[in-house]
């Protein structure tokens, strides 16, 4: 311990020596630097912060360091060790100091001796500190790369440093020998002379590291210094040192090598053996070519070996003991005998067993165990073979496998010393094992033989070899065509075993010569019988070679005996008919078309030399077609067609012999091969159907087909439609032979229209009488498809149709037969169409065809969709129509009504049920096509109209999947229509607006695709219009109408009401006034039709469309009225019933005469639906009094003369109209008005219109109406109490209970004032006495009844004048009356009179002045009395304007106590709803302002303070001229304050308004805080209770004067606010409409959180 704390002061003391005292910087380089490393310290933390970031100021920093030291090098270099030797530097700041040297040392090279010392040192001490913590270690790290850095150039001093701090039996630190390693490998012939000593003295510290981190860092030191020896030995001549053998660096490291082998692998620790393992490899690069120390490092191998049973990764191991055994090998030095057994086992046992789940290496472990095998065989083969034949007699599977495993490796080594014995041997270990059936052993067996017919070892294989892969081959076929579905893995290992077997076939047919015939035929036979087609394509590939070999041999053979070029075949027509079948399906088996391909063009001179020439050019074209494409892109229809193609070309070639007969057999013997269904087998059909067609002999022919008609299963589906392809194809060429043949067949199984008796000829196929009809019917279709066109002409009405009428006729009728129908017209229809020269044909049979056809539709269930036959019925309907005799237009319209209902009526099928979705989506598209091919006949507006008729009852049904099909037909009806006919026939007049009308119910429609199709329709409806009346529909109304589409795709009720009637008001201007009316008319009809949806929607575009066109009707109110009153007794739905009433007022706001003439010339009595009109016309007390004038105008109109009509609204006011139901119309109006409005204007002339009416009812001419429209409802006469006296009497007593005050109804009862009336003969008396006592209760009314009663007495009427006489000799109504204005604005009953009075009071002032003063008591008193009560708006707002005028002349003495109450009054309407009312207000305290004196200034002084909060929100009123005169009054109140500095006229400046308004707020705030606060604290209450104002724009204000008050409240009221509350308030508005308002409320809400803040920091400590 001494002696180390003397070295450890030593080495102290020599670094302090070496540092030295530094040079002080004045230049400031020091500084400079300092900064720069700052600036990389503080990039490098950002960097970590955000990730990988760039660091580009961190990279320029160094780089100015970098520049700067290539000028001053030595100054920046001691600028930058001084910052190194700063105390308690950062890690990450000396991490970035030693980079920057690193560049600076490689940038500048040769530098001061002096520097470098001191940095020496400084990093050798950084270096040797104990790495405890990671940042440690990196420091640490950075120090000795710049010492490996500084070696460079500086090689002696870092290596005398590092030499140094080296001590023999000391252990040093780890980072010295790390950087001993670094030096060696960077500077390697500089560290020659000092490599053996650093040897020796590592060697020193081995028995004292026993840390498993330094025996780490010693492990890769040392395999560093071997791989550095190497490249020193490899390089001696270019090293300038003294020269060191390698026999002399093999003897120093031997004992490292023992003593890591020995010691060190035994450690426990993983990493130090994996450390050690990993040394010794470049460690025995240099032992191992030392002979003597060779057999030393063999006597180590048990020692290696038994590392295989610990945890060490095996690789690692098998790679030092392959090193090993390769020298033996090359060296001839052979391993001790006694170690052989046991390296055989352990590496035996590495290829047997399997790896562990840790080790990741064990396939390159395999693979290395493998050369050694390859080693070892080469070396000790027999002792080898006999071990593995001691393996092999072990019945494991594992075992065995990977004996031949590493067997079959052997005998692929390419190896020239692997002698004919080893392989030899191994073929004797290999039969041994040929019994054993498991599958891998049976595919270890087949690759071994495989390699030894690619090794060249053919000749050992051709016995034992060919018969075993040949028996290999016809087990696993047997096994996998017999295989069972319960034995996957079995299954699954018996297709490796014969995928395996292929190749071996591969191998051999490629490469053994000689090959016998017997493994040919094996093969060929395979090909011809096999079931397992999987295997096709290797053995299709081997026949070719082995063909081809076959043919070379033979041309050598026969060359001199001139014989042709011939291979041993089975017959050539059955070896092409089932190669042509396999290469239907060329991509299965790994693509065994293109194999098939070329063996037949190998075998084309053996098959068939005439076609070999054909094949030659043809079979390279379909290999380059099977090559261009894969699985996924090639066509089969396609290829199918190429093949066919190829077959019919090679045919030709045979013509006039058996050839394509020999091949129609043996094609229609393959059919047994092959399952149903299957492309092969379909294939076959389609072949021999065109080989048929191409034979000679017509009786060969027909025996061929009667035989496939027998043996064909016609309940199988697949059997049948392939037999019928087959006789269709046939009859290209033999049509008599075909229908021949199908006559003869129908013959023989005995069918007659009583029976239908089948012979058993085939008892495993139990024919069905439909099966068999079903498939005759397609048979005779199909050959009129495919008959040549000449021939179809004789035989389509007589032959085929009349077949197929007559099977269909006498079956049983099931779906399979109608299907089977319904396809052979089709086809037969097809097949005559496809026909040149139609003109004249005429399909005798069509009629016929369509009555069956739609018997068939009509017989579908409605209710459910369960087969395709509906589809098939329109289809060939479609078809049918296209061929003449053609249908006529009623045939059409029954054909098209009844395919309509067989496919509209269907209930859509459910989203899982994918096959009736297919059949329910096929039935629409075939509905569609036949409408189509039906319109084609009709192509104009007549034919569009009925095909539209046909849908109307579906679009208005009441079932929505109805609705939407009929929709869709609909539109796919438009399109076909626009795009055929376009603007050639332009639509009836009306039509436009009757087609529109059916589908705008549907815009509203509950389903979505309903609604979005009816919208497509109404786009082509559009179009088609525009294009034919050249209209502005244009490109913005387009968009508009797109986006109101994109609208009706919601599910919102609200939002498609409203895309609805947007589609209106942008449509509507499109339609003139004719299809305005047939619209409406239309959408009337459809009300009821479905649900109220659909009747809302129907009443809404009525709506819009009269409130855009209303003005431009005027010749069609009659039309329209008539339709919605016809239509409205039917309407149940109250809201619908409303707005069509809405539409009738509307009409009669426009056309008042028009409509009061249609309605009052309705049946009598009222009905209810007239009813609901008058009601609501009732409700509108203004329009109410309108048409109350109107009708007296019709009573009138008797009396006076008559007049000629000067226009159409003349001609409807003087229509005559019966006066019993203008009666009864009026008693309704006076019954339902209102009761607040007791008609006091119409008061006289309803009475003297009712004293007329009743005083004409006693001319006899009258006494007995006779009612037309009556008479036109009901049978029966007027019932008694509807006459005209008694409802006049009716109206009267009505109108006086409504209008009169009590005492006078009760005078008139109590006098018998009606009974009079009711007496003819007292009439006079009675109008006397009620005159009488109207005028005494009703003053107000004289002067119009006096008016009234001067006309009467100039009528031409004789009633008239004695009625008006009575009247006026009674109660003297003549006399001059005299109307005061103080009553006029003192009566409350009517509005208008009392406005005008007001109006002329306030006038007063500006036309007689001086008259104010005289009346201002009474004057002032009125106006007053107007603010006040239930009054309106406009007498309020005419009152305080009166006021404003009448206080311009007065001062404040001549008000008195008013001045009072005008300001109070004034001050409520401040927040009134009305704007009028505050704009008037506003001004009204303006001019107050302007009026008050000395004697009122304090009390206005109080109204201003109770005022200045609306005052200062309303200048932000939405209405600009209440907020106009609100500011004006605002500041003319200002001055009440008795603060000079608010009176500036900032705020009447005219820019930035609502900015100065801010300002002045500000100011008028902070003047209150200051002088009283205790004002602003209530100010602040008073403005948080508007900000839940109905009014937008003064929540807004509310929210920032608020948030202003805020900013300038002293602490202490602060501390008064409930926070909490202002805060909920002010978060409520959160959730207002108006964006304006949530971000007011937001700002003031951070003004509150602020102030909160405030108010808790000046809290003292500990104050809640």
């Amino acid at each position: 311990m001494a002696e180390a704390a003397r070295d450890l002061s030593e080495d102290g003391l020599e670094e302090t020596e070496d540092l030295g005292p530094l040079e002080l910087d004045d230049s400031g380089t020091f500084q400079q630097v300092t900064n720069l490393l700052n600036i990389m310290d503080s990039e490098s933390a950002k960097t970590d912060m955000a990730g990988a970031g760039l660091d580009m100021r961190k990279t320029l920093a160094s780089v100015i360091i970098t520049e700067k030291a290539a000028v001053e090098p030595s100054v920046v270099m001691d600028a930058l060790i001084r910052c190194l030797q700063v105390p308690e530097i950062p890690t990450q700041r000396k991490v970035n100091i030693y980079n920057t040297l690193q560049e600076i040392i490689q940038q500048e090279g040769e530098l001061e001796e002096r520097c470098v010392r001191r940095l020496v040192t400084i990093a050798s001490r950084e270096m040797r500190e104990s790495p405890e913590q990671m940042e440690g270690y990196v420091k640490a790290e950075v120090a000795s790369d710049t010492l490996v850095a500084l070696s460079r150039n500086h090689f002696s001093l870092v290596m005398y440093e590092l030499q140094h701090r080296l001590k023999p039996l000391s252990l040093t630190d780890e980072f010295v020998i790390l950087t001993l390693a670094k030096l060696a490998n960077g500077n390697v012939f500089e560290f020659m002379p000092y490599m053996g000593i650093t040897l020796a003295t590592i060697f020193t510290m081995l028995r004292l590291a026993n840390e498993a981190k330094m025996r780490q860092v010693i492990c890769g030191a040392m395999e560093t210094f071997c791989e550095t020896v190497q490249f020193y030995l490899k390089h001696l001549e270019d090293s300038v040192y003294p020269v060191m053998t390698e026999e002399q660096f093999a003897l120093k490291l031997f004992p490292m090598y023992r003593y890591f082998v020995t010691v060190w692998l035994r450690h426990p620790n993983p990493e130090v053996k994996l450390g050690v393992i990993k040394s010794l490899k470049p460690m025995l690069n240099l032992l191992l070519p030392n002979n003597e120390l060779r057999e030393q490092v063999y006597d180590y191998i048990p020692l290696l070996l038994a590392e295989y049973q610990g945890s060490l990764e095996a690789l690692f191991i098998t790679q030092v003991l392959r090193q090993i055994l390769e020298v033996s090998v090359t060296t001839s030095t052979p391993v001790p005998q006694m170690q052989l057994h046991t390296i055989f086992t352990e590496l035996h046992v590495q290829v047997c067993t399997k790896a562990p789940a840790q080790h990741q290496y064990s396939s390159q472990n395999l693979i290395e165990i493998v050369h050694c095998f390859v080693a070892l065989a080469r070396c000790y083969p027999k002792e080898l073979m006999k071990f593995f034949f001691s393996q092999m007699e072990m019945s494991k599977e594992a075992i065995r496998v990977g004996t031949l495993t590493l067997i079959r490796a052997v005998v692929s080594a390419d190896e020239p010393k692997m002698n004919i014995r080893t392989i030899y041997l191994a073929i004797r270990v290999v039969k041994n094992t040929l019994s054993d059936n498991r599958s891998k052993v049976r595919m270890a067996i087949l690759r071994i033989i495989g390699q030894l017919a690619l090794s060249g070892y053919q000749d050992r294989i051709k016995g034992w070899g060919l018969k075993y892969v040949s028996v290999q081959l016809t087990l696993s076929t047997y096994k996998l065509t017999n295989r069972r579905d319960s034995f996957y893995q079995r299954d699954l290992e018996e297709k490796m075993v014969h995928r395996v077997t292929m190749d071996t076939v591969k191998i051999i047919t490629s490469s053994v010569s000689g090959m016998t015939n017997e493994f040919w035929v094996r093969l060929l036979c395979y090909v011809m019988e096999t079931d397992y087609t999987e295997a096709l394509t290797p053995i299709c590939i081997s026949l070719t070679n082995l063909a081809e070999r076959q043919l070379h041999s033979k041309d050598a053979e026969a060359s001199a005996a001139s014989k042709s070029r011939h291979v041993d075949l089975p017959a050539p027509q059955k070896l092409l008919a089932r190669l042509l079948v396999l290469m239907s399906s060329p991509y299965k088996g790994e693509g065994r078309g293109i194999a098939m391909l070329n063996l037949l063009r190998t075998l084309s001179q053996s098959i068939a030399p005439s076609m070999a020439d054909t094949w030659e050019l043809e079979i390279p074209l379909l290999v380059q077609y099977l090559e261009e494409h894969t699985e996924f892109t090639w066509n089969q229809k396609a290829w199918e067609d190429k093949l066919i193609q190829f077959l019919r070309n090679s045919l030709k070639k045979t013509r006039g012999t058996n050839w394509s007969l020999r091949l129609s057999k043996e094609l229609n013997n393959q059919l047994e091969s092959f399952d149903s269904p299957s492309l092969e087998k379909g294939f076959l059909y389609r072949a021999l159907g065109f080989t048929l067609a191409m034979g000679l002999e017509a009786d060969k022919v027909e025996v061929l087909l009667l035989e496939l008609l027998y043996k064909t299963d016609y309940s199988n589906n697949f059997d049948r439609e392939g037999v019928i392809l087959c006789v269709g194809l046939c009859a290209r060429g033999q049509v008599n032979t075909v229908l021949n043949v199908l006559q003869d067949f129908e013959e023989r199984i005995q069918e007659s229209e009583q029976s239908w008796q089948f012979g058993a000829w085939r008892k495993d196929h139990p024919w069905r009488r439909e099966a068999v009809k079903s498939a005759l019917m397609v048979m005779y279709s199909c050959v009129a498809s495919y008959c040549h066109p000449q021939m179809l002409f004789t035989h389509v009405d007589s032959t085929i149709t009349s077949k197929v009428i007559h099977h269909y006729s006498s079956s049983c009728q099931d779906i399979c037969l109608k299907m089977a129908f319904m396809k052979s017209v089709v086809q037969i229809t097809k097949a005559i169409q496809s026909l040149r020269d139609l003109e004249d044909f005429q399909f005798a049979q069509k009629t016929t065809l369509t009555g069956i056809i739609v018997a068939i539709l009509k017989a579908e269930p409605t209710d459910s969709l369960v087969s395709p036959v509906r589809t098939m019925a329109m289809d060939a309907l479609l078809h049918l129509s296209k061929l003449k005799p053609f249908y006529s237009m009623e045939e059409n319209s029954e054909l098209m009504d009844i395919s309509i209902h067989a496919v509209i009526s269907l209930q859509p099928p459910g989203e899982d049920n994918e096959s009736v979705k297919t059949l329910y989506t096929n039935a629409l598209s075939a509905l569609e096509q036949l409408m189509e091919s039906l319109m084609q006949r009709q192509l104009d507006p007549k034919g569009l109209q009925e095909m539209v008729h046909l849908l109307e009852k579906w679009i208005l049904s009441e079932k929505e999947w109805e609705r939407e099909k009929a929709m869709h037909l609909y539109f796919c009806l438009m399109q076909f229509y626009v795009q055929s006919i376009g603007v050639c026939i332009p639509l009836k007049l009306g039509q436009f607006g009757m087609l529109v009308g059916l589908i705008v119910p549907c815009t509203c429609d509950t389903h979505q695709r309903t609604r979005m199709a009816s919208t497509d329709v109404l786009s082509s409806l559009l179009d088609l219009h525009a294009s034919q009346t050249c209209s502005s529909w244009g490109t913005s109304k387009e968009k508009e109408l797109e986006r109101c589409k994109e609208d009706l795709e919601g599910a919102d009720e609200e939002k498609v009401f409203c895309a609805s009637s947007r589609i209106a008001k942008v449509v509507c201007m499109e339609f003139n006034c004719d299809e305005v009316v047939s619209l409406i008319q239309k959408l009337c009809e459809n009300i009821g039709a479905m649900d109220l949806r659909h009747d809302k929607a129907s009443v809404t575009w009525i709506s819009t469309f009269l409130q855009m066109r209303v003005k431009e009707l005027e010749d069609k109110v009659a039309e329209i009225l008539g339709a919605i009153l016809v239509h409205l007794p039917v309407v149940d739905h109250l809201e619908v019933r409303r707005l069509l009433i809405e539409g009738i007022l509307l009409l009669a706001h426009y056309h008042r005469e028009t409509v009061l003439t249609a309605l009052l010339r309705q049946p009598l009595p009222m009905e209810s639906h007239l009813k609901e009109v008058w009601l609501a016309v009732a409700e509108n007390v203004p329009f109410a009094r309108t048409m109350l004038h109107s009708l007296m105008g019709r009573l009138q109109s008797r009396f006076t003369p008559k007049v000629n009509a000067t226009s159409k609204a003349d001609i409807w006011r003087l229509a005559a109209v019966d006066p019993l139901m203008t009666l009864c119309t009026i008693h309704l109006l006076i019954e339902k008005t209102a009761c607040d409005d007791k008609l006091m204007d119409l008061f006289s002339d309803l009475v003297y219109t009712l004293l007329l009416q009743l005083s004409s009812d006693y001319r006899p001419e009258v006494t007995s109406p006779i009612l037309k429209t009556w008479r036109l409802v009901h049978t029966g006469p007027l019932p008694e109490e509807m006459n005209l006296h008694r409802i006049t009497i009716k109206s009267m007593q009505l109108l006086f209970r409504r209008a009169a005050s009590e005492r006078l109804v009760q005078a008139l009862e109590e006098q018998a004032v009606w009974g009079l009336l009711e007496d003819s003969e007292t009439f006079l008396e009675g109008v006397s006495l009620l005159a009488r006592l109207c005028v005494q209760d009703m003053e107000g009314h004289r002067q119009r009844l006096a008016e009234l009663v001067l006309r009467g007495m100039d009528s031409e009427v004789l009633s008239c004048r004695i009625s008006s006489t009575a009247v006026c000799v009674e109660e003297k109504l003549l006399r001059p009356a005299v109307l005061m204005l103080e009553k006029g604005a003192s009566q409350e009953e009517d509005e208008a009179l009392r406005v005008l009075s007001l109006r002329a009071l306030g006038n007063m002032a500006l036309g007689a002045p001086r008259k104010v003063k005289q009346y201002r008591k009474l004057l002032l008193e009125k106006c007053l009395s107007s603010l006040g009560g239930p009054v309106s708006t406009s007498v309020m707002a005419e009152g305080m304007e009166a006021l404003t005028k009448i206080l311009a002349e007065l001062r404040e003495g001549d008000m008195g106590s008013s001045f009072d109450t005008i300001s109070e009054q004034c001050r409520v309407f401040f927040d009134n709803e009305s704007e009028l009312l505050r704009f008037k207000a506003f001004v009204l305290f303006g001019k107050l302002a302007k009026v008050v004196g000395i004697s009122k200034k304090h009390f206005f002084r109080g109204e201003v303070k109770k005022a200045w909060i609306p005052l200062m929100l309303h200048c932000q009123d939405p209405c600009s001229h209440a907020a106009q005169a609100c500011t004006t009054t605002m500041f003319q109140c200002v001055h009440f304050w008795g603060w000079k500095s608010l009176e500036s006229p900032a705020g009447r400046s005219d820019t930035s308004a609502d900015d100065e308004m801010t300002v002045f707020q500000t100011k008028m705030c902070s003047v209150l805080t200051q002088k009283k606060p205790a004002v602003l604290y209530s100010f602040l209450l008073e403005t948080m209770s508007y900000i839940k104002n109905n009014l937008s724009r003064i929540r807004i204000a509310a929210c920032n004067l608020a948030g202003i008050i805020m900013k300038q409240m002293s602490a202490h009221y602060l501390g008064k606010l409930d926070f909490l509350a202002l805060r909920n308030s002010l978060q409520e508005l959160q959730l207002d409409s108006d964006p304006g308002v949530r971000r007011a409320a937001l700002e003031t809400l951070r003004v509150l959180d602020s102030c909160s803040q405030h108010r808790l920091t000046a809290l003292p400590d500990g104050a809640p």
